[in-house]
């Protein structure tokens, strides 16, 4: 397991004599990065890369798979649905948003500004489904984790039982958070008791390495989960009001 850090997430590459596995899409900005620890730090060709699992479809978790499919032939696999996430209008409009919100935490990372544009439609070749063995990487296991968007996955290495969790729980501040958005809090809060039950000897975070989280870190982790959906959309109506509001006093 190599980990890199990439613009704005930890990247997980996973070396194996026959091939490496990349546990998320990382970020567009990623790309150069990966070649040159493919090439340069590994000795090995880019075409060795052979599978790029996306857990969800943040700029941070898709952003790079369509490129590292043209530049190394790698098969692209997702959780298996039945509609694009970033569909229609709506979905147009929030693809934009969680761009924009990577450029923030970019910022706030004090990191160049880099391109960070990729299509909201994913092409996937692979249609992952709950439980199932990723192709070629007979350790992984997938685990349907949904709450932070509706198709999330996780990645479980069966033989040392721990798991890359993408942003299914965040670092900030020493303490471990529920990511924002979480568009679906009851499937959240289902996922977090299913990784909590699992007892699993420590996670991946995409932004926080590798952690061993304590009973106290997982109750504090179900205190804090929402119950109503936490959403772009949402905090920029709470916020209008409290405007409205102010304005009116």
């Amino acid at each position: 397991m190599h980990q890199l850090a990439g613009y704005i997430q930890s990247v997980y590459l996973v070396e194996y004599s026959h091939g490496l596995l990349l546990l998320d899409g990382c970020c567009r900005a990623d790309i150069p990065m990966l070649q040159r620890f493919i090439n340069d730090t590994l000795q090995r060709p880019i075409s060795d890369l052979k599978l790029v699992v996306v857990t969800h479809m943040h700029p941070d978790h898709a952003g790079a798979a369509h490129k590292l499919r043209e530049v190394s032939g790698c098969k692209i696999a997702t959780m298996a649905a039945s509609k694009q996430w970033y569909r229609g209008l709506s979905g147009r409009l929030l693809h934009l948003t969680d761009i924009i919100l990577a450029f923030w935490v970019a910022n706030r990372l004090g990191r160049a500004r880099k391109n960070l544009w990729y299509s909201p439609v994913l092409h996937q070749d692979i249609a992952l489904k709950d439980g199932e063995i990723l192709p070629d990487f007979a350790e992984w296991q997938v685990v349907s984790t949904p709450g932070h968007t509706d198709r999330d996955i996780s990645l479980l290495h069966m033989p040392s039982q721990r798991m890359y969790v993408a942003d299914l729980i965040v670092k900030v501040k020493n303490r471990f958070i529920p990511p924002f958005p979480v568009f679906h809090p009851n499937q959240y809060r289902a996922s977090l008791n299913k990784v909590i039950k699992m007892q699993l000897s420590s996670l991946w975070l995409a932004h926080a390495g590798e952690v061993q989280l304590t009973q106290h870190d997982y109750d504090h982790l179900t205190t804090m989960a929402p119950r109503l959906p936490q959403t772009p959309w949402r905090a920029t109506k709470i916020r209008a009001k409290l405007w409205l509001r102010s304005r009116q006093a």
